[in-house]
């Protein structure tokens, strides 16, 4: 009986006495109806919305114009993008089995922000020392906004581009929010890179820039290999081969721009 539900029927006579009820008699049991296994119940989550992840049940009742819409996508702890940013530094599995379900906009956001301010300063300081000896120094505020443009625009514009066209050949299991969460974390290498390429030896800031280009082209070709094979061989080659020419294109750019 423990395996199996029960609904108990009373058989009440006419004066609603209970005192002389024949329990024997009187108590009916049926099989019950309820299922037991709770996960029956639930819905597969809707692979053709974007935005969709295992656990926002309620992400259709949600619109763009209001805030508990993007809330969902920052519904993550520091601990846990802390672990988030240890696993991309030190990749051991498969970034997406990390986040389980849950992708988030709030660790690839903070990233790319400070990936944004220490190129700012350290070509700040990388002009400096290229203009040592010059009376005054001004300022470069168009590395602010080419970094702003370069890092956010790499980190939320390309996800986009390349979400659509996994869907378009056939990649089931692509979602943007993945795909997003994908390149902000491997921005996290540029950090460190960031910090150290300020030198004025030229060659020194090329082997920064390479080496945190080869890290975080492996995090993010490891990571996208399971979404670009569900496409057919010739298209996940192709697909692979963009996807690094990209990286290595933002690379130089991080290096003649910032380092030059």
């Amino acid at each position: 009986m423990s395996n199996r539900g029960y609904d108990v029927v009373v058989d009440v006579d006419a004066e609603g006495d209970l005192g002389h009820t024949d329990l024997q008699e009187d108590l009916e049991f049926h099989s019950s109806t309820f299922d037991d296994n709770p996960r029956a119940s639930k819905l597969p989550p809707d692979s053709s919305n974007p935005f969709s992840t295992s656990n926002s049940t309620l992400a259709s009742k949600r619109y763009l114009w209001t805030l508990s819409f993007y809330a969902q996508f920052f519904d993550v702890d520091t601990s846990e993008v802390l672990r988030r940013c240890r696993v991309a530094v030190y990749p051991r599995s498969n970034f997406l089995d990390i986040l389980d379900g849950n992708p988030d906009l709030y660790g690839p956001f903070w990233i790319a922000t400070t990936v944004i301010f220490i190129l700012f300063i350290t070509g700040t300081i990388s002009q400096y020392l290229a203009q040592r000896g010059v009376e005054h120094f001004a300022y470069d505020f168009t590395l602010l906004s080419g970094a702003s443009g370069l890092i956010y625009g790499y980190t939320f514009v390309l996800p986009v581009a390349l979400w659509g066209v996994l869907r378009w050949f056939g990649s089931e299991g692509a979602n943007l929010l993945e795909c997003w969460a994908l390149y902000g974390y491997a921005n996290l290498i540029w950090i460190p890179v960031a910090l150290i390429s300020w030198s004025p030896i030229n060659i020194l800031n090329w082997v920064f820039v390479a080496v945190g280009f080869a890290l975080s082209a492996l995090f993010l070709v490891r990571n996208l290999w399971p979404l670009v094979n569900a496409t057919d061989m010739r298209t996940s080659r192709v697909l692979l081969v963009v996807v690094v020419a990209l990286h290595a294109g933002l690379a130089i750019a991080i290096k003649e721009f910032f380092f030059a």
